[in-house]
């Protein structure tokens, strides 16, 4: 065999090139939510439906979206999916950046509660559908009466990251403002607890100011109606907390600022730095407060940074936070679950790494809710419906470690609790800390743990308090059925020990009952 002549460092060098980003998630898919044909058409209406709420939400407009899921009559595996809003629309300048560019967006950013944050989802569905079908994306806006609608259909030129047009026109539309986006692509349509049907219902009892109307591919139109008629509160943008930045951003920050010194650029940059930490910052990283931040060496921000650490300052603002509410939480609830009891809970503002968060729990018990497998644990941040990836989030993680036999539900060890109980848990924060791209689970820091399981445990108290005090009344009304059933035996048996007869004692007997139940179901704290 001849030997081989070793490959030469400017050979190597030939191979080298540039990798656009979106090459990278053609190869990469699953990292963005498209593992497979069923996920890809859950995360296709998922990214569609976040755009138009969070336009909708920013817009203060009440939403009215259309979602319409029809299968290709000539192919098995491909889908036409529709979603329609009431939004404020988009520019036309913008369309094909903000659907044909991935990493794209308003929100990155800036520190405000919102349901996307990178700039990726609806580009990275109108990529997928792009590589499934070769089909462009045809997207139609219109941002006032007043004004024309525009009709795109888009491709996303993979090697550029850039949008291809290929019709761009006005068209005639009835709507007076809004988005519609139309997508092909190649997916499956299952129904069960990570289908496309629950994720909207669960939307709906997480948005409890949506109108949603559902036509699913078997043509069946379901309408998810609007449970309180106010949007909720509009969030705030903050500057980012000292205690969320790490060394590197710091330097970044410290050359690209335009504040002419150090104690300027502490006191603008960052939230809840007054003249008086400012000062003090700079005293114990031995800085001079005039010293110009572009001129800040490694070493100088090091110690700024070791002296922020060790120095206390007042936690975030928290008005950039929009919680569901604990009254909203129980009217979701209560819309779209068929239960007796409902409770909810909405937790004081929280901070990891500097980044302020809130917890809210919910819960409904009994109805029609199955009795003999595990509760139905319903996870939402930023009121997104989080599906996939259950075992690996906080949240689930928060409720397998609640001792719930202390409410009266049965529970093994390392597990969920068992009973006719929904727990609904939802996380708002300005940066929720997901565990990948597509946003699935949350990730497990020691404040967010905690945060969950007080919420937990507070409503779970609420729960184990219903749960006896109903489990008393219902033992002594089954008592007392079972004694009236046995009543005309008893007045037989009476009546052949005595001289009375039958139908008297047991007409006493069906008194006395009678007038004693209603004693006992009072003394338990039941109405009659």
């Amino acid at each position: 065999m001849p030997e081989q002549k070793p490959i030469t460092a400017e050979e190597l060098a030939k191979s080298q090139r540039e990798i656009s980003i979106s090459e990278f998630f053609v190869k990469n898919k699953h990292l963005l939510g498209f593992d497979n044909p069923r996920k890809a058409l859950l995360t296709t209406i998922k990214e569609a439906v976040d755009n138009s709420l969070d336009a909708c939400d920013e817009s203060r407009i009440l939403p009215e979206i259309y979602v319409e899921v029809s299968p290709i009559p000539e192919s098995e595996s491909r889908f036409k999916v529709t979603v329609e809003d009431n939004g404020p629309g988009i520019v036309k300048e913008q369309i094909p950046r903000i659907f044909a560019k991935l990493l794209y967006g308003s929100k990155f950013h800036r520190l405000k509660q919102s349901r996307g944050q990178q700039g990726i989802g609806i580009s990275a569905a109108v990529m997928y559908a792009q590589l499934t079908t070769g089909k462009p994306t045809k997207i139609a806006a219109r941002t006032h009466p007043k004004k024309p609608a525009h009709y795109y259909e888009l491709h996303l030129d993979t090697k550029k990251n850039e949008p291809e047009v290929l019709i761009d026109r006005e068209i005639p539309w009835e709507k007076d403002h809004g988005v519609k986006i139309e997508l092909e692509l190649e997916a499956k349509y299952q129904k069960g607890q990570q289908s496309i049907d629950e994720y909207l219902k669960q939307t709906a009892i997480v948005n409890p100011h949506l109108h949603l109307t559902y036509k699913n591919p078997e043509g069946e139109l379901i309408d998810f109606p609007r449970g309180i008629n106010k949007p909720p509160q509009q969030p705030k943008e903050i500057k980012p907390h000292p205690y969320g930045v790490e060394l590197g951003i710091l330097i970044s920050m410290l050359k690209a600022t335009k504040s002419r010194n150090l104690s300027s650029f502490l006191q603008t940059e960052f939230s809840r730095i007054s003249p008086k930490i400012a000062k003090e910052l700079c005293e114990k990283a031995l800085l001079d407060p005039s010293s110009r931040p572009e001129r800040i060496a490694r070493e100088e921000a090091d110690a700024l940074y070791k002296a922020i650490s060790n120095t206390k300052i007042m936690a975030p603002p928290t008005d950039c936070l929009s919680p569901i509410t604990q009254d909203a939480v129980e009217k979701g609830l209560k819309k779209e679950v068929n239960a007796e009891f409902f409770t909810a809970i909405t937790r004081p503002p929280a901070v990891y790494r500097g980044y302020p968060f809130q917890v809210e729990v919910g819960l409904a018990y009994g109805g029609d809710l199955p009795s003999e497998e595990p509760v139905k644990l319903l996870r939402f941040a930023n009121r997104v419906p989080l599906q996939y990836e259950q075992s690996a989030c906080a949240i689930t993680k928060s409720a397998i470690q609640t001792a719930w036999k202390n409410y009266n539900l049965s529970q093994s060890k390392g597990a969920l609790p068992v009973g006719q109980a929904v727990i609904l848990v939802h996380i708002v924060s300005v940066w929720v800390p997901f565990t990948s791209e597509s946003k699935e689970a949350i990730a497990s820091y020691p404040e967010i743990i905690h945060e969950i399981k007080l919420g937990l445990q507070e409503c779970g108290r609420k729960l184990g308090s219903y749960i006896r005090k109903n489990v008393r009344v219902k033992d002594q009304k089954e008592r007392a059925n079972l004694f009236e059933k046995y009543i005309p035996e008893l007045a037989s048996s009476l009546s052949s020990l005595s001289s009375e007869k039958k139908d008297i004692i047991q007409e006493n007997l069906q008194k006395k009952l009678k007038k004693e139940l209603p004693n006992i179901l009072a003394e338990n704290g039941t109405e009659k």
